[in-house]
């Protein structure tokens, strides 16, 4: 029996294991912490945005440091609506949480390690070596998963330097007046100085496809029509965030074999937009708070941690299965362009995941913006089995 060598390994650097790290860097400083991350920084290359409303007060003033862009304000375009929201809107970027991470944590950080496989209390490595812990934690996003259903939200970003200033204000949450291309489509804009910005092309799609050369185009094109004249691209990401539409919870953990999992991996994400870091914030607290550190106690809070999010978010999923499987792929923008006609505080409620008995009958009255019989399929269609039974196109 090897002595374990480390108290806790982190495998992965992502958003999710990177706040681990540091809440227990600042609440039990004493710990032989390890993080292990395959590529040569942290993070890799991301922008973490959320609203205001997200967060406890007391969760923006730790995340304060992280944070890279903070705005009093956003706006949203549709065909038949533009609105502008009083609610903030912030960005943490990656090369900042590399930076704070790689400061916080000196050689408890490795970089370039490539990890062959896990298990709840050992981490192989590609290079043979084996590294022991009192427990370990998988946060090396999402996995393959025969029980869950699911859409997908794929994009590609820019971060753009423009010829002349751009104008804008506030950030461009969502501009769905652009042609639709067989899915629902927006446009993210992120202004960061008078003459940069960030230009991000967003699918929401049956398949789990990015093709980078189509969405730069779209950059492009968009540019185009904005007025804007692209001089110099700084850096781009791309990605492809998962959309829950149904799923067995416990055979999902069962397959996990008490092996203790965060982030993507352990499914924590909102159900229909994809943002992770208010989940990813609140399990970073959960697991500070622990005394006790073993893999068995870490796997029971996070599956315990993770049952509360399934339950609570059952409705998002069922208006995910209105948005993806009810009505014509190329008309998903008038459920978002309804949506976004109903109150500020249940908009901002919607993406804290916290709405009330009222906001779930509000979102639903009146006439869907799809056809009613296939809005009640979608609603019945609550497992895995009962869509793959379907003629529906979507992946399980």
């Amino acid at each position: 029996m090897n002595a374990p060598g480390h108290d806790l390994i982190l495998v992965g650097g992502g958003l999710a294991n990177g706040l681990i790290a540091l809440r227990l860097i600042q609440a039990k400083p004493w710990l032989r912490l390890l993080v292990l991350e395959s590529e040569r920084r942290p993070g890799g290359e991301h922008t973490w945005s959320f609203h205001d409303g997200d967060l406890s007060e007391a969760q923006h003033a730790w995340l304060g440091p992280l944070i890279g862009q903070r705005w009093p304000q956003h706006r949203v375009i549709f065909p038949h609506r533009e609105r502008l929201l009083s609610g903030g809107y912030a960005s943490i970027f990656s090369r900042d949480f590399a930076r704070v991470l790689e400061e916080a944590l000196g050689d408890r950080l490795w970089v370039n390690t490539r990890v062959a496989r896990v298990s709840p209390d050992r981490v192989e490595l590609e290079d043979g070596r084996v590294l022991y812990a009192n427990a370990v934690i998988d946060g090396r996003g999402p996995t393959d998963s025969a029980h869950l259903t699911l859409g997908y939200q794929a994009f590609l970003g820019r971060e753009v330097r423009l010829g002349k200033p751009h104008g804008l204000q506030e950030p461009i949450l969502m501009d769905a007046s652009v042609p639709q291309q067989g899915g629902y489509r927006f446009v993210y804009v992120l202004p960061f100085s008078h003459d940069t910005l960030l230009i991000e092309d967003t699918h929401y799609v049956d398949r789990p496809e990015v093709d980078a050369s189509r969405l730069r185009s779209h950059i492009d094109a968009y540019a185009q029509d904005r007025g804007w004249q692209i001089v110099d691209t700084l850096r781009e990401e791309s990605g492809v965030l998962p959309i829950t539409l149904a799923g067995d919870f416990d055979a999902f953990w069962q397959d996990a074999q008490g092996q203790p999992r965060s982030g993507l991996r352990a499914g924590l994400f909102h159900p229909t937009t994809g943002y992770s870091l208010p989940q990813a914030m609140a399990l970073a607290e959960r697991i500070a708070e622990l005394g006790n550190l073993d893999a068995e106690s870490l796997f029971q809070t996070i599956h315990a941690f993770a049952a509360r999010e399934w339950q609570r978010q059952s409705y998002f999923r069922l208006l995910n299965r209105m948005l993806f499987l009810a009505g014509r792929p190329e008309r998903r923008w008038q459920v978002m362009q309804r949506f976004y006609g109903l109150s500020e505080p249940l908009i901002e409620r919607f993406y804290a995941g916290r709405l009330t008995g009222a906001d779930k009958v509000r979102i639903l009255m009146g006439k869907p913006p799809v056809p009613l019989g296939e809005a009640l399929k979608a609603v019945r269609l609550n497992s895995p089995q009962k869509i793959a039974s379907t003629s529906f196109g979507i992946r399980t």
